[in-house]
Order: structure tokens, then sequence, then C-alpha cells
């Protein structure tokens, strides 16, 4: 695959609609409802990434921050991230996500409260 190509992705991104929906029908745990952030570092230079979660009713949450290796792909769920705290299910948030390095973020949701499931996905905003 050639080098010379430019870098894929920005290094700032905004998700605008963020909610983890409380609750979940089934035993199955990978079937919880819960929201993910899929990362890309098609990249030569392992990636820094800090996450800030703002909320409508308080100070923003964070960072988080992560690392992801160069040339590999990267899937958070949100409802797994933990330090500084634990975000929440059933509040709404939005994500800034800023990285050391161009990346490609893609959120999902999937909404497992009744059992017809119902899956939603989109590419992140890319601000910078």
């Amino acid at each position: 695959m050639p080098r010379d190509l430019p870098p894929l992705g920005s290094t700032v991104w905004v998700v605008g609609d963020g909610y983890i929906p409380p609750g979940g029908s089934g035993a199955d745990p990978a079937l919880h409802s819960h929201e993910s952030i899929c990362m890309l570092n098609a990249g030569d230079v392992d990636a820094v990434v800090e996450i800030s979660v703002y909320y409508t009713d308080q100070e923003p949450a964070g960072p988080y921050t992560l690392a992801i290796p160069a040339r590999r792909a990267h899937h958070q769920q949100i409802n797994a991230l933990r330090d500084p705290e634990p975000i929440q299910p059933g509040r709404d948030y939005c994500l800034v996500i800023r990285s050391s390095s161009p990346i490609v973020v893609q959120h999902t949701r999937l909404d497992s409260r009744q059992s017809e499931l119902a899956l939603m996905s989109t590419i992140a905003y890319p601000a910078a």
C-alpha cells in the first residue's frame, strides 16, 4: 500500500447525540443497550486520544485517555469508560474526541430495551 497518501481522518471529532439507553432485554451482555465509538488510526504514528463528555446539567467529564496503535482499529464502548468517572445510562451527552494524530470516528448506539433491537450508526463530525 502506498505510504505517500494524505493522512485519513481528523484530529478533533464531535458526537452530538449521546444517550445510553437504560436497561435492555435478554441476559446476553453483548445485547445490553450501549454506545460505542469506533476509531481507525490508518496512519504510521500511534495516536493518543482524549474524550471529553459534555452534559446538559453539569460540567464536562474527562478527559478519558486511550491509545490507538498505528494502522489499527479500536472499538470503545462508552459504557465501559470508568476513569475519571462512569458515564451513566439515561442521560443526554455529547462527546468531543481529540487525537494526537488523524483518526476516523464512527458512533454507534444499540437500544435493546425492547426485544426488537434498534441499531443506529453514523460518522462523527470531523471538526479539525
